[in-house]
């Protein structure tokens, strides 16, 4: 071993002992003094050097002379008692400048340590001493829709807690969250800072008494990977609680979806990103105003998806439990094996533990208190067969990884002959459409390299041939700012086609960031931009209810019942006053459930939901045109 001087050894010694923290050199620098006061005072004796009074009256001991020395040391202010006694003032004022300097290291080793600790709680590293709160792991633009959704979730609640857990400093989430989300009412926003795949940092956060847990993915970045890390660190943690969790997680790649599946079993709920934006797209694309009941159910503003248990109605067929309800409008059963079925046949048996699906405005509102004595307008219920559906024409405005869902969605809605026209700008596409379209049946799929921004290219793809456009952002292409703008420019010169020439088709949109969706204003229910705004509302509803993921994974499947928006005129007489039961009796003759109903007059204005009425007061009295549609729940 190289030869280490004393000198080195004492420093060494030194830097250990400061390491270990406030604390242990407070209790050092208190050893120190209290060696310094008895040696002081035994050379004290030595010296014979006493008080004045003291001498007198033969008092100076030993603990006399430790006290004289203590005293001295921490109040400067006793020297000037001895002015006639010149050798022992000469000494005091020795160890009182010696006791300045340890009292001088007293005071910064406190305030250091008082800044230490106030530091490590500006970092959020404190435990969480919380229960039944939302946990959050991981930061990510989502984050401002999920708090507003909870807060609103929580209002008639007493209090509600939601903690975050992200690798970022606290006091920057605590300011972007107060910038942009702004007051939280009766919920309380707890920050911390960890890594979430990190098993001690994420006992911080105490995932252990959480009512739900939701893992965000980290914007503009793939972490499939890393949901998967985080999934493995809560479920498997040695410590974890008996009772199962409740995770919501993002993924993006299908591929991913069985092995989180196989991790996280019946304790996660995963929503796979790019199917569900491509099937939301091609609904609503193709029906106008859905994209304004879609918001309406997954935000917590407004009606929303309740279960409920319904005891007194119990040996009752689903045909019966339509006509219960007064305020809200039922849409399915969760049976008792925790099953979800909706819209099942009318002759469907309620049993014991099954629990009513409803849209209704709240929790507690989802209640049977409907008038025994129904009032039908039996006389305005007709029956018509669905008018047959032409071929369609639709276009396809840039492309990304999520094109490939979106054509597959498209196969399974429209009518045979159906065309679907693909222009991006780059030429990559064509080998995945030509494959594609070996597979599809209804549609064909022709593709076109254009300039897409290009006001002049887009004049000349006669927009007004289409019955709706989809809009892609280039997101396997540009970085994520650049493939938005690029987005918006497209966006703004069809709107502006359909001002300047009258032009008639749907738009769907989409954006990548939620920030830049802001920018591009919602025109009209025809005008829809799809964003993470939608999974984050989704996220958030199947934070509170994970049999939820249940009930909109059949509605955005084409498989099963969907919500479609039919003419009002295959239903009922209109132009005559009726009640809301009188629709849903019709519905049910043709085995769907009616949820809704849309004025077409008032399309275009936003404050009336753009028409949209969605789980009316069945007993109201209204008139529906020609034009106005019904929404149902159906096959078809």
């Amino acid at each position: 071993m190289k030869y280490v001087s004393f000198k080195d050894k004492i420093k060494y010694k030194f830097d250990t002992f400061v390491s270990k923290g406030t604390m242990n050199m407070i209790k050092g620098l208190a050893i120190v003094t209290l060696v310094f006061v008895i040696v002081f005072a035994l050379v004290l004796l030595a010296l014979g050097l006493h008080p004045d009074h003291q001498i007198l009256n033969n008092e100076f001991g030993l603990f006399e002379s430790i006290w004289v020395n203590l005293t001295h040391m921490l109040d400067p202010g006793t020297v000037g008692e001895h002015e006639d006694n010149w050798p022992f003032q000469s000494f005091m004022m020795f160890v009182t400048i010696l006791g300045l300097v340890i009292i001088s290291a007293l005071i910064g080793l406190v305030s250091n340590g008082i800044l230490t600790k106030l530091e490590d709680l500006r970092k959020g590293r404190s435990f969480v001493i919380e229960e039944d709160h939302l946990l959050i792991l991981g930061w990510s633009s989502k984050i401002f829709t999920i708090i507003p959704e909870i807060v609103e979730a929580n209002e008639n609640q007493k209090r509600g807690v939601i903690v975050i857990l992200a690798d970022m400093d606290k006091v920057m989430m605590e300011d972007e969250i107060k910038d942009k989300v702004g007051d939280t009412a009766n919920t309380v926003v707890i920050c911390r800072t960890g890594n979430p795949i990190d098993v001690h940092d994420l006992q911080i956060a105490n995932p252990f008494d959480s009512k739900s847990i939701i893992i965000l993915d980290k914007d503009n970045e793939n972490s499939d990977s890393q949901i998967i890390k985080t999934i493995v660190a809560i479920v498997t943690n040695p410590d974890r609680r008996e009772a199962p969790y409740h995770i919501t997680a993002e993924m993006e790649d299908k591929k991913n979806l069985e092995v989180a599946k196989m991790v996280g079993g019946s304790e996660v709920e995963l929503i796979l990103s790019d199917e569900i934006i491509s099937r939301i797209m091609v609904q609503t694309s193709r029906q106008s105003g859905l994209s304004v009941v879609y918001q309406d159910l997954m935000d917590f503003d407004g009606d929303e998806i309740y279960f409920e248990e319904a005891p007194s109605l119990y040996g009752k067929t689903f045909r019966e439990l339509l006509f219960s309800y007064e305020d809200s409008s039922i849409m399915g059963i969760q049976y008792a094996d925790q099953t979800v079925e909706v819209n099942p046949p009318m002759d469907t048996i309620f049993g014991d533990g099954d629990r009513v699906i409803g849209i209704t405005a709240d929790d507690d509102t989802l209640i049977p208190n409907a008038n025994p004595t129904l009032e039908l307008h039996e006389s305005n219920i007709i029956y018509t067969e669905p008018e047959p559906g032409d071929p369609e024409k639709i276009l396809i405005v840039g492309w990304n990884n999520r094109a490939r869902y979106i054509l597959r969605e498209l196969d399974n809605y429209v009518p045979l002959g159906s065309v679907v026209k693909v222009v991006s700008k780059f030429e990559d596409a064509s080998k995945i459409i030509d494959k594609l379209n070996e597979t599809v049946q209804h549609i064909t799929i022709e593709f076109e390299v254009q300039d897409t921004t290009d006001r002049e290219t887009l004049q000349h793809m006669h927009l007004e041939n289409y019955n709706f456009i989809i809009l892609l952002c280039y997101q396997n292409y540009f970085p994520i700012q650049e493939a938005d703008a690029q987005t918006l420019i497209t966006l703004l010169h069809l709107r502006n086609f359909t001002e300047q020439y009258g032009y008639e088709y749907k738009i769907v949109s989409e954006m990548l960031d939620i920030r830049n969706r802001q920018l591009a204003d919602i025109t009209s229910a025809d005008d829809f931009i799809v964003s993470d705004k939608l999974l984050s509302l989704l996220m958030s509803q199947v934070s509170e209810n994970k049999y939820l993921m249940r009930v909109f994974e059949d509605l955005f499947d084409a498989e099963g019942s969907e919500i479609y928006i039919k003419p009002a005129r295959e239903y009922v007489q209109v132009g005559e006053p009726m009640n809301f039961y009188t629709i849903l009796e019709s519905a049910a003759r043709k085995n769907e459930v009616a949820i809704g109903y849309r004025v077409i007059s008032k399309a275009r204005n936003a404050s009336d939901q753009y028409g949209v009425v969605l789980n009316p007061k069945k007993s109201d009295v209204f008139t529906l045109t020609p034009d106005d549609t019904v929404i149902v729940l159906s096959e078809d």
